[in-house]
């Protein structure tokens, strides 16, 4: 790129951030710096009709309490939280489908913190038209939708992107929010490091006949965990973690073959289940950016690191970075820094890769611990279970963990 020289940097730039990918994390983010005034362009290669279609296709989040004060600080909770079903209790358990939980148990209440709900599940259509509405009321935001960036590159002043349309972007920083095989990380040459985990999640939802209580279910099983978490109504969302190949036969069954198969697992806590929206299931793996940042970009949500959804915490982990990255440039804008400097990228970077690589380990360990149905293992693992469940201080730590209050919060998330 030529070098405009630092006089004419500010005149030459079209926006503060260009964030690529509006999905979740990109358009949080979006909201987020806007709020602080800086200029932002969100490009996304979807149509913003298809974004919002209100039909509902089974996608559900768990967002946790920390991951609620963040939308409710970026002006979009009050537009969810009607349609948002807290998560009061969860309750982990071991066992074989067919067979019923083992004896063994984690139970985990909220009324044990003082903030409230541990969590809330919002379905993936209610956030994303919120999302949308409120990125569209903002006058910092410009929405480039059905556009594809073809190339981009950095230099000591400014990070540009050209569009397959031809036109070109310039701005401040670049932010990669594209998915898992980010191909803004691809353009700026960062490798990945990560394997598979020879499974894949099957996910849909239910309605059921019992009323949920706001309880979320994390049963294991040999295969790999089946979650089972609460929606508005008589209804629930469900993670299916199987083997490739089982997974394959479950999404082919119709309606009827895969109640059959599902209910084994599922149980009869919660009376006759019946299909609700769409089936579908991708692979699970875990991959890791080797690194956050390069020249004049940063990598946030699944672009940045992918993790087992075992403990439900991928759009959570991308949540915090996105407060992470929001409270480092505007630090770095009140005392007069270049936002898009190395020593303020770097500033990123050290505060999310531990916490997202422990995350990682985590998830991992977990899942090679519980997917298996080896009998020392399984005694091991329900004997812990039994352990932290007796132990009102190890209860309560995993419960501010599972809420997303512990750590180093962002401004953003602190409430």
């Amino acid at each position: 790129m030529d070098n405009p020289g630092p006089g004419r940097i500010l005149r030459s730039m079209d926006t503060d951030l260009i964030i690529v990918g509006g999905g979740l994390n990109g358009p949080a983010l979006a909201l987020a710096v806007a709020n602080a005034g800086f200029r932002v362009t969100i490009i996304d290669r979807l149509p913003i009709d298809t974004r919002k279609d209100p039909a509902f296709d089974g996608r559900s989040y768990a967002l946790a309490h920390a991951s609620m004060r963040l939308l409710r600080g970026i002006g979009v909770w009050d537009a969810i939280k009607d349609k948002a079903q807290p998560m009061l209790e969860i309750k982990v358990t071991d066992g074989r489908a067919g067979e019923g939980p083992s004896p063994w148990m984690m139970h985990f209440d909220h009324a044990e913190i003082e903030e409230g709900p541990m969590g809330f599940m919002v379905e993936d259509r209610h956030l994303r038209r919120a999302f949308l509405d409120a990125m569209a009321e903002s006058p910092l935001i410009t929405q480039l939708s059905q556009e594809t960036v073809v190339a981009q590159e950095a230099d000591a002043y400014r990070a540009q992107v050209t569009l397959a349309s031809g036109k070109t972007v310039t701005g401040r920083v670049l932010v990669g929010s594209d998915g898992r095989a980010s191909g803004t990380a691809e353009r700026a040459g960062i490798k990945r490091t990560g394997w598979g985990y020879g499974q894949m999640g099957v996910v849909c939802a239910v309605a059921h006949e019992k009323p949920h209580g706001g309880i979320a279910h994390q049963f294991f099983m040999p295969a790999g965990p089946l979650a089972i978490l609460p929606l508005t109504g008589n209804r629930c969302s469900i993670v299916w973690s199987e083997t490739e190949a089982r997974a394959k036969e479950l999404v082919a069954m119709d309606d009827a073959d895969f109640l059959e198969a599902l209910r084994p697992a599922f149980g009869s806590f919660l009376g006759q289940i019946s299909l609700v929206g769409a089936r579908y299931a991708y692979p699970l793996n875990l991959t890791l950016a080797n690194s956050f940042i390069a020249e004049r970009l940063a990598l946030v949500g699944d672009a940045a690191h992918g993790v087992h959804p075992i403990a439900g915490q991928g759009l959570n982990a991308g949540l915090r970075d996105v407060a992470a990255l929001a409270d480092v440039l505007e630090t770095a804008r009140s005392r007069g820094e270049d936002i898009g400097s190395p020593q303020v990228l770097a500033r990123y970077q050290q505060w999310r890769r531990f916490d997202t690589a422990t995350l990682a380990l985590a998830t991992d360990t977990f899942n090679k611990l519980f997917s298996n149905d080896n009998p020392l293992l399984r005694t091991v693992r329900d004997i812990g279970m039994g352990l932290v469940n007796a132990a009102p201080g190890l209860r309560r730590n995993f419960i501010r963990e599972a809420a997303g209050l512990t750590g180093d919060l962002p401004r953003l998330m602190r409430g």
